[in-house]
């Protein structure tokens, strides 16, 4: 009954724009970075996903090689370290779910808040929210893997506890098989739901021009 008023609704605003404003781009309110109150949130940095001697491998490879994916994800990692920016981890546990090697150095020194294992796709049934919250957080950098299965449910539950989010979109990847590409589904949902979606280079460039004092640990 609510999705069938909310279509609705929305017919009828439609109808009453001029065809210009009726075909216009969907709005993208972007993400105002701050050391305060915004954190990367990574899921699934594991040998799993990322390596070629993971399960997934077979459906993600060519999608995580194409989009530099580990790079960026280290990218990344290495931007919010060097910033003073808070990391989270919200894994997924498993036989390989030990973090890439490259990742240990940040993701083992400490300060890295790793999240217990979220059970399926999304973060409902773990502390990852509550993590974020106990430390002022209420805006999101989301990466990892896979985008469209863990990254588009964390970032679906994102928005629902309130939280703002940035997605970005080549430090994820996806399983790609013929006539499906989990990928491209991903990216045109970010795109319909996240505050923004950035690359990595707009990702780093934010936290590197970020205002406010770097966080305690």
């Amino acid at each position: 009954m609510e999705l069938t008023k909310t279509l609705a609704a929305l017919t009828v605003i439609s109808a009453t724009l001029p065809v210009g404003r009726a075909q216009a781009q969907l709005p993208d309110p972007g993400l105002t970075v701050e050391r305060s109150n915004t954190a990367l949130v990574l899921t699934d940095p594991q040998n799993d996903f990322l390596s070629p001697t993971g399960v997934t491998w077979g459906l993600v490879g060519k999608s995580v090689t194409a989009n530099h994916t580990v790079e960026n994800i280290e990218s990344l990692l290495k931007t919010a370290k060097q910033t003073g920016f808070l990391v989270f981890v919200s894994p997924l546990r498993g036989s390989g779910a030990d973090w890439l090697e490259r990742y240990k150095p940040y993701l083992d020194d400490g300060h890295t808040v790793v999240a217990s294992p979220h059970k399926v796709y999304g973060p409902q049934a773990n502390d990852l929210a509550l993590q974020l919250r106990k430390r002022g957080i209420s805006k999101v950098i989301l990466a990892g893997m896979s985008a469209n299965l863990c990254v588009e449910s964390h970032l679906r539950e994102f928005l629902e506890q309130g939280f703002e989010v940035a997605v970005v979109k080549d430090a994820t990847a996806a399983a790609q098989a013929p006539d499906l590409d989990g990928y491209a589904a991903a990216l045109v949902n970010f795109r319909f739901l996240a505050n923004t979606v950035w690359t990595t280079a707009q990702a780093t460039a934010a936290m590197e021009g970020a205002t406010g004092v770097e966080r305690s640990r």
